[in-house]
């Protein structure tokens, strides 16, 4: 423009202000050449908005004219960083106050938690509207003292369908359904949103027939209704119906895919998550990062989880942190560290689940250096870890063996990180301390820990501890103690039963076996799981029942176990050869 006038200069810095592009409105207001009220109560209330409240009171003060919208501007500022003194006295030196102010004042004390000044001021005010009314009413709900809110909702001298929709929403958040279904019908108008409400809190209060009767009643029905229902069901398990409704749904958006897909992983139907998937890529609807995040826990082979990520590239998802992280995590289940590590390395905004599951894919594959190196990375750049992270950091000292680094790390999770160690976190400590054949360190550990922490998987690693040591009189107590627990599983039996077969104590033995007889605690039999061409193959111990055991056995008696001898035998004679040679 060769001419920018006051009108041109405060439309652009509204629009930036508007938009939180507040370096670019702060530009040009030092630029203009002349300032009116309008742009300068627009720069307090950009001010005031992102929480530079001294910025907004010096340029407050240095107004030669002021009107209500900057006076309320700052009074709001002054609320939105909790300095509710300083907005009141504003608010009280100011010359004009008309029905925004005073809502404003009030909706700044509840937002602080002061709900009887909030009160109080709303009592004072010389003319009431119904935004004003609707707003004490949801004060009231938001802070769940329905019974206020419904008093001052029948005092209403006139209520519009928002003021409705507001208490109804009240009640089926407050668990109170039969109130809301009855004030529904008092509703003199409903809107879309009224029987959308009603269907998604009637769902949420587990009323899921119900739910889908306020459904069915509905004359129209827009996107988020149909996806209301949809997620009523999902949420309820009872992904069949949710599928109908998606089938009958007229015009399906991105939401109601996402919801249905949602739906079939939270459930465990990956299968039919993949196939639905298959069907959006056909269908006009463009995905989002949620499409493919969920899409991605549904996969179980490297196979299906590259063409996820190629997908996420190819639309410029890579950086979304939700589904990177969601990559590292499914790489890592599937083996693929490398792969893993590229999607957690691309990852422009690291937040506290990307490190801790790039720690924990490193952590349990047995890889503790590289766990360790993370984890520093992850402090080095300010991030605090939580209870998580700590757990795949004390497994990497213990897998690798640093006890005395470990100590510190448990030792600094409630001093340094205000993150109280939980049975998890001890279970790790007492395992890296019995592993390395600090027992009595490891017994102290458990002995002055909450009890309400020491539970199986704490007591059986020092269990499995005592055992690999010989420490036969410090296993039988911790042994006994486990088996006393009703959540113990048969792990806990056998390995005590070892325990004490180890040392020759058959009796004791014999008990044990017994007790696992008379709680009726079955042994879980080992198993390994192969891939092969994307399919997973599972084999007991023993295993008789896979339909090609017969081909299988012979393969491993004609072919394998011939192979794996030669190659025991050619390892023992390079070793021998070596020392030879040495």
């Amino acid at each position: 423009m060769p001419h920018r006038d006051v009108v041109t200069y405060s439309s652009m810095i509204s629009i930036y202000v508007k938009e939180g592009e507040l370096f670019e409105a702060e530009r040009l207001f030092q630029e203009m050449p002349d300032r009116n009220v309008v742009v300068e109560s627009a720069m307090i209330d950009g001010y005031a908005k992102v929480g530079r409240i001294d910025d907004a009171r010096v340029l407050f003060d240095q107004m030669p004219v002021r009107n209500v919208y900057s006076w309320t501007s700052l009074v709001s500022g002054y609320c939105r960083v909790g300095r509710v003194d300083d907005a009141r006295k504003l608010f009280e030196q100011m010359p004009d106050k008309n029905v925004v102010s005073w809502t404003t004042m009030f909706l700044g004390y509840a937002r602080n938690g002061l709900i009887s000044d909030a009160r109080c001021v709303f009592d004072q005010m010389p003319e009431k509207n119904v935004v004003s009314w609707t707003a004490m009413v949801k004060v009231y709900v938001d802070n769940g003292r329905l019974a206020e809110a419904r008093e001052l909702f029948d005092e209403m001298p006139y209520r519009n369908i928002y003021s409705w929709n507001v208490m109804i929403l009240g009640y089926l958040d407050g668990n109170r359904a039969s109130e809301a279904i009855e004030l529904f019908w008092l509703m003199p108008q409903k809107n879309m949103v009224s029987w959308t409400t009603m269907v998604t809190g009637l769902a949420r209060n587990g009323l899921i027939e119900r739910a889908r009767e306020f459904f069915d009643q509905m004359l129209e029905k827009d996107a988020a209704a149909w996806n209301a229902m949809i997620t009523a069901y999902v949420d309820n398990g009872s992904v069949t119906e949710a599928r109908e409704v998606f089938d009958r749904m007229p015009d399906k958006n991105v939401v109601s895919w996402n919801a249905i897909i949602d739906g079939y992983v939270k459930n465990e139907c990956q299968e039919e998550a993949l196939e639905l998937f298959q069907l959006m890529l056909l269908s006009p609807v463009k995905r989002n990062e949620t499409t493919l995040t969920s899409v991605l826990v549904a996969c179980e082979h490297i196979a299906e989880i590259m063409p996820i990520h190629a997908l996420a590239l190819r639309l410029g998802f890579e950086s979304d942190t939700s589904l990177a992280n969601a990559l590292v995590s499914m790489y890592s289940r599937s083996g693929d560290l490398a792969s893993a590590y590229l999607a957690f390395k691309e990852l422009v905004i690291k937040d506290v689940v990307s490190w801790t599951s790039m720690i924990l894919a490193y952590s349990n594959h047995g890889c503790g250096e590289y766990a360790l190196q993370v984890f520093a990375q992850m402090l080095r750049q300010g991030e605090k870890p939580d209870g998580i992270t700590f757990v795949g950091v004390l497994s990497a000292c213990s897998h690798i063996g640093l006890v005395g680094k470990g100590r510190r790390i448990f030792n600094s999770m409630s001093l340094a990180y205000k993150v109280e160690p939980k049975a998890e976190h001890y279970s790790c400590l007492v395992d890296l301390l019995g592993r390395f054949g600090y027992i009595e360190e490891a017994k102290s550990v458990v002995s002055t820990m909450p009890p309400s922490e020491c539970d199986e998987a704490v007591l059986g690693a020092l269990l499995g501890a005592c055992r690999v040591h010989n420490k036969i009189e410090i296993a039988s107590g911790i042994g006994e103690q486990l088996i006393r627990l009703e959540q113990s599983g048969s792990g806990s039996y056998v390995l005590l039963a070892n325990v004490y077969a180890s040392c020759g104590m058959w009796t004791d033995v014999c008990r044990v076996r017994k007790l696992m007889k008379e709680k009726n605690v079955k042994k879980v039999p080992g198993y390994s799981v192969i891939e092969v061409n994307m399919r997973s193959h599972l084999f007991y111990a023993g295993d008789q029942l896979h339909p090609q055991a017969k081909e299988l056995y012979e393969m491993l008696q004609l072919v394998l176990l011939p192979q794996m001898k030669d190659m025991h035998a050619h390892s023992l004679l390079t070793e021998l050869n070596g020392t030879k040679t040495h």
